[in-house]
């Protein structure tokens, strides 16, 4: 009220998404004239994440958009050292002053401890020896994609833990794990179809890989692990995120898709 502004929009999706896909006159897919970058762009094998946000694209950017060009002020759940000049982009665009917050993330919480089940299951492993796998609550794999993450899992010969909720036509995870999978990595490795409080797994010495989505919020929280990062992106704003993290920052690896994605 002080400063005589009377709305702020907060964005809770990076700026780099914003950019790319939600300023004016922008169309799905083509970045707009005078994006800051040359490496944070879909490709040909994206299509497939282009595909799921094309049926509500016109709708949602409508909505975005109205509210980016009518609020006082843009603000942006990210940090200049990380997307500066995306938001310094999105400025120009917009013609309002983007403020940032930082990441946003909540403090731990230290009287809800990591749960006994996982704490002592981990702690059976070395330091920086586990790969947690998590895909985030948005994703649902096809039988054969969930397998395929399984079996490449196994194949690294890692304790691990993956957390994803079961693949589509299953009901669980037991009755769509490939064949003698469970046999196989008994005592080394868990696949878990339900939710996991995981800041508390990622800060455990014993994680030292995490193979993420790199939804916003993961994205943010295997910055601030001391985890080895990989990234399996799925949707539209997953796939900038990775690029970011990947080829402007470079501290991750991305998993190579074909070209059918």
């Amino acid at each position: 009220k002080d400063y005589n502004v009377k709305s702020v929009m907060y964005n809770v999706i990076s700026a780099n998404s914003i950019a790319h896909d939600l300023v004016p006159g922008g169309e799905l897919g083509v970045p707009p004239p005078g994006y800051p970058s040359s490496a944070v762009l879909y490709r040909a094998h994206d299509a497939h994440a282009l595909l799921s946000f094309s049926v509500y694209y016109k709708r949602f950017y409508h909505r975005v958009t109205t509210g980016l060009t009518n609020c006082d002020f843009i603000s942006i759940r990210t940090c200049k050292e990380i997307e500066g000049k995306f938001c310094d982009y999105i400025e120009r665009q917009y013609h309002r002053k983007v403020l940032l917050t930082g990441p946003m993330l909540p403090e731990p919480d230290k009287s809800k401890p990591l749960e006994d089940q996982w704490s002592h299951w981990l702690s059976e492993f070395g330091p920086g020896s586990v790969v947690y796998c998590a895909l985030g609550s948005q994703i649902t794999l096809e039988k054969d994609q969930f397998q395929e993450l399984c079996l490449g899992i196994e194949l690294t010969g890692l304790p691990f833990l993956v957390a994803v909720t079961p693949p589509k036509g299953a009901k669980t995870i037991q009755e769509a794990l490939p064949e003698g999978f469970e046999e196989r990595v008994k005592g080394r490795g868990v696949v878990w179809g339900e939710w996991v409080h995981q800041p508390l797994i990622l800060a455990h010495p014993s994680i030292g890989c995490f193979v993420s989505h790199c939804g916003f919020g993961s994205m943010w929280e295997s910055l601030m692990s001391d985890c080895q990062i990989v990234l399996l992106p799925y949707l539209n704003d997953q796939v900038l995120n990775t690029r970011l993290m990947t080829e402007e920052l470079e501290v991750s690896v991305e998993v190579q898709r074909e070209e059918t994605g």
